[in-house]
C-alpha cells in the first residue's frame, strides 16, 4: 500500500497549474492539520497494516478482475472488468472512507460530515462511522435524494443524519457547498470526509492514494491473467476518484493508455452535460483551481447527467493535469448510450452496473474500433441497485440493439 512513486502534487498541493487551497482562512489550520496527520500515517507501518486489514475483512478485497466474454467478442477486444461493484456497500467509495476513518480516529475527531451525489459515498461514510462509532452527518441534494431514495434509506439505517440541500440545482455541487459551510462553523470538532479526488489539498492526493488499491490490484491481476500489462485502462469521471485510483498504478507505463469517460448528458451541444474536461474553463471550485463548467459571465454552470455521481460541474485537479500533459485522454458518453450499455451488460453478462460505470462501458464501445484486439481494463465503480427506480423512467426502446456504438 502507498508504494506508487509517480509524480505527486508539489508542496502547495498543485498538480502543474491545478489544485492548491482556495478556502476561507478559518479552514487553513484544519487542512494543514490533516496534511500533517496523513503525512505521518502514510509512512506508518501500523496505519498501513490497519488499512489493509479493513480492506480485506470489511471491504472484501481484492476485488476480482472479470472477463465478460460476450462483450469482449462483440467489441473485438479482451475486456477485463475491475469489479468494485462487488465490494461491501456496493462501490469503490468504501476504500476511501475506511482509510479516512482511520485518519479521523488518529486526529481525535468524533463528528464526521460528508457530501454525496449518488449516495454511494454517503452509504460508505455511514458504514465507516458505524464501525468506528462516529457521529455521521451527510449533505445530499434534494434532487439526488429523490432519484437515489434507496441509498437515503440505507444511510438512515446505518445511523446517519441526512441533511437535504434545496439550494441551486439541488445536486452534488450544492451538497458540497453546504458541507463546507458546516465545516467552517464546526471546524474544531469535525472531520470532513470528502468523497472524490477533488477539493482543496490534501484531499485530491489523499483520496487518490486510498483508491490506488484499485489500480495496484488490477495491474497485478492483469499480469497474472494475461502475462502482461493491459493496452488501455478506462473508467468514468465525475469528480474522478474511480479513474484516478485505476490510472495511478499505470501512469509511469508508456505502453498503457488511460481514458476517462465524462457524462455528456443530453449531448455536448445541448448545454445539459457534465463534461468538465471537454468543455470546462479554468476556475476555482470547492477549494481548488481546476476546470469548471461556467456561464459566459463566469458563474458556475449547472451540470446534468442521469448518473447522480457524475452530475458535477468540476473535476479533480490531477485529471486536469493528466489531460494537459497528454498522460490521459477524456471522452464522453451521453445518457442514452449509458442506459443502453447498462441494459446490454445486464442482459449479456448478468451484471447490473451503476449508471456511472455504464458510461465507461459506453465509452469503450465507441472507441472499440480504434483499439481492435487490445486488452482493456474497465473500472466498474459500483452496482446499479440504486439506479433501478430511475432507470424505469428512461428505459431504452431498443433493448436488443447491443451496446450503443
Amino acid at each position: 500500500m502507498f508504494e506508487v512513486t509517480t509524480e505527486r502534487p508539489d508542496a502547495r498541493g498543485f498538480f502543474g497549474d491545478y489544485g492548491g487551497r482556495y478556502v476561507p482562512e478559518v479552514l487553513m489550520p484544519a487542512l494543514i492539520e490533516l496534511e500533517r496527520a496523513y503525512g505521518v500515517a502514510r509512512t506508518d507501518a501500523t496505519f498501513a497494516a490497519a488499512y489493509a486489514t479493513l480492506l480485506r475483512e470489511v471491504v472484501g478485497r481484492p476485488s476480482i478482475l472479470y472477463e465478460p466474454k460476450r462483450l469482449s467478442a462483440e467489441l473485438g477486444l479482451r475486456v477485463l472488468l475491475k469489479r468494485e461493484d462487488l465490494n461491501h456497500t456496493g462501490a469503490h467509495k468504501i476504500n476511501n472512507t475506511l482509510g479516512q476513518a482511520l485518519i479521523c480516529q488518529r486526529m481525535g475527531k468524533r463528528r464526521v460530515i460528508a457530501e454525496t451525489g449518488a449516495g454511494q459515498h454517503g452509504v460508505a461514510t455511514a458504514t465507516a462511522c458505524a464501525l468506528f462509532g462516529f457521529t455521521c452527518i451527510v449533505y445530499m441534494g434534494a434532487e439526488d435524494m429523490r432519484r437515489q431514495a434507496l441509498n437515503v434509506e440505507r444511510m438512515r439505517l446505518l445511523g446517519a443524519t441526512i441533511v437535504p440541500v434545496t439550494s441551486g440545482t439541488r445536486t452534488l455541487k450544492d451538497a458540497m457547498n453546504e458541507a463546507l459551510r458546516d465545516w467552517v462553523t464546526n471546524v474544531a470538532s469535525t472531520y470532513y470526509m470528502v468523497g472524490s479526488a477533488a477539493g482543496p489539498h490534501p484531499y485530491p492526493m489523499l483520496v487518490r492514494d486510498l483508491q490506488a488499491v484499485i489500480g495496484e490490484e488490477a495491474r497485478a491481476q492483469c499480469q497474472e491473467l494475461c502475462g502482461r500489462l493491459p493496452d488501455l485502462v478506462m473508467a468514468s469521471v465525475g469528480g474522478g476518484s474511480t479513474a484516478i485510483g485505476l490510472f495511478h498504478a499505470f501512469v509511469g507505463d508508456a505502453g498503457v493508455a488511460r481514458i476517462g469517460v465524462e457524462a455528456a448528458g443530453d449531448g455536448l451541444e445541448s448545454g445539459r452535460h457534465a463534461a468538465t474536461l471537454n468543455r470546462g474553463r479554468i476556475g476555482v471550485l470547492h477549494g481548488a483551481r481546476t476546470l469548471v463548467l461556467q456561464t459566459e459571465g463566469g458563474q458556475i454552470a449547472g451540470a446534468h447527467s442521469q448518473a447522480a455521481g457524475l452530475d458535477y460541474p468540476g473535476v479533480g485537479p490531477e485529471h486536469c493535469y493528466l489531460q494537459a500533459t497528454g498522460r490521459a485522454r477524456y471522452i464522453t458518453a451521453d445518457d442514452r448510450a449509458a442506459v443502453r450499455a447498462l441494459e446490454h451488460l445486464a442482459r449479456s453478462e448478468g451484471i447490473i452496473a451503476a449508471l456511472e460505470s455504464a458510461h465507461a462501458v459506453a465509452g469503450l464501445a465507441a472507441i472499440a474500433p480504434e483499439y481492435s484486439g487490445a486488452t482493456v481494463v474497465v473500472g466498474l465503480s459500483g452496482r446499479g441497485d440504486k439506479d433501478v427506480p430511475q432507470l424505469s423512467l428512461h428505459v431504452s426502446t431498443s433493448l436488443d440493439g447491443g451496446v450503443a456504438q
